[in-house]
């Protein structure tokens, strides 16, 4: 059987081999790595808002022209319950954080500096073409409109353009990303930085993975009371997806088993077959909770102000981002990137950070996504059943 270096194991690799050379290389070998790193992350702030509009804005027309009662009733739970992932993250991270990584704050302040020892031997200026917000409500303005005036010509070109994006992020930004990770590591090495940031990398695993089982509680709570069923019945029988989706790290390449287990759990197959393909998209709430405390983390021990404000505004606004995050590992924090930099003020150095941490843990975030898409499958269906056969008929 052939063994699948999955993104996972190379942002691993990546990481190790980073901390390994960073002990011996000599500077000349490191001003390489930091000129590679230099060249990838202004090409990395090139694309960001080119992925946002390609992806965001073929995804909302998709949604307007499906639009439908289940599609809105569909739409409506995973967009809740990725918001009340979020804010249920921030907030519990918010109290708990400050004192579990007290001991790591004082090493981290110097995070935003890294690189000043050594420069790159040359940069190239790559400015974006817009934006991050432009691009945005642009992605916004067009998906909408799409929709509500049923283009088919804007949406084929659009449609080519999200092609042509991906292609980028498939083929180019995810295979080049572990070496930017090397370099992030190899420098903060030499920094002395990377025991303070190892000892965070772990306290947020347990952290999350305590957190992903609370959130999951909730979500089947609330099936169970929709569905008058046992919830951890329910649970219980979606742990395969869960598994699954460990070593998929995609809710797409999961989806088949997802629809079988949703199928255990009574849900009728018509509905099941509508909510969980469009959950595989839409629904992310184990991603918002990956990315909020990874966020929050960073900006705690590096010493960035953390509003309560600001915070809202990149939830809300995130939760509809990562719809157009594509079908492959990292994808939801590549769909971040724009929004980490531009509202919370994330530099060049933090955003690796940010990608390393949360494709470190993306199994974890993608089997509570998928494992979630069966509540609000239950959750639907309840809704639906209470319809009757008359009203479905006269839709």
């Amino acid at each position: 059987m052939r063994f699948k270096f999955g993104l996972l194991a190379r942002v691993l690799t990546a990481i190790i081999a980073g901390i390994g050379c960073g002990l011996f290389f000599p500077d000349w070998l490191t001003r390489i790595a930091l000129t590679y790193n230099g060249l990838f992350g202004n090409f990395l702030s090139f694309v960001i808002p080119l992925l946002i509009l390609g992806l965001v804005a073929p995804g909302i027309a998709d949604l307007g022209a499906r639009a439908g009662r289940l599609l809105l009733i569909t739409a409506a739970l995973a967009y809740a319950f990725t918001l009340f992932s979020g804010f249920g993250t921030f907030f519990t991270c918010r109290g708990v954080f400050p004192s579990l990584l007290q001991g790591e704050s004082a090493a981290g302040t110097a995070l935003p500096a890294v690189g000043e020892a050594l420069r790159p031997y040359f940069t190239v200026d790559m400015p974006p073409l817009m934006g991050v917000m432009t691009a945005l409500l642009m992605a916004f303005l067009l998906g909408l409109g799409m929709a509500s005036i049923r283009s088919t010509q804007l949406k084929g070109v659009l449609y080519e353009f999200k092609a042509v994006i991906e292609r980028v992020v498939a083929r180019v930004l995810i295979p080049l990303l572990p070496f930017y990770i090397f370099g992030i590591f190899l420098n903060m090495t030499r920094s002395g930085q990377v025991a303070g940031i190892l000892g965070v990398f772990v306290k947020l695993i347990v952290v999350i993975f305590f957190m992903t089982i609370v959130l999951l509680a909730v979500q089947f709570t609330i099936a169970g009371l929709a569905a008058r069923r046992n919830p951890l019945r329910m649970l219980r029988t979606m742990l395969t997806a869960y598994v699954t989706a460990l070593g998929t790290q995609s809710s797409a390449a999961t989806i088949p088993v997802t629809l079988e287990r949703t199928l255990l759990l009574g849900v009728r197959p018509e509905v099941a077959s509508f909510v969980i393909p469009l959950c595989a998209t839409i629904h992310l709430s184990g991603s918002m909770m990956k990315i909020v405390a990874c966020a929050l983390a960073v900006m705690l021990i590096t010493g960035l102000e953390v509003s309560t404000g600001t915070f809202a505004g990149f939830i809300l606004l995130l939760g509809i981002t990562m719809i157009a995050a594509p079908g492959v590992p990292g994808g939801a924090i590549m769909a971040a990137v724009g929004l980490l930099e531009s509202m919370l003020g994330f530099d060049e150095t933090l955003i690796g950070l940010m990608i390393a941490t949360y494709i470190a843990m993306d199994s974890f975030g993608t089997a509570t996504n998928v494992t979630g898409d069966g509540a609000v499958a239950v959750i639907v269906d309840a809704i639906d059943r209470r319809r009757g056969p008359a009203a479905d008929a006269g839709e």
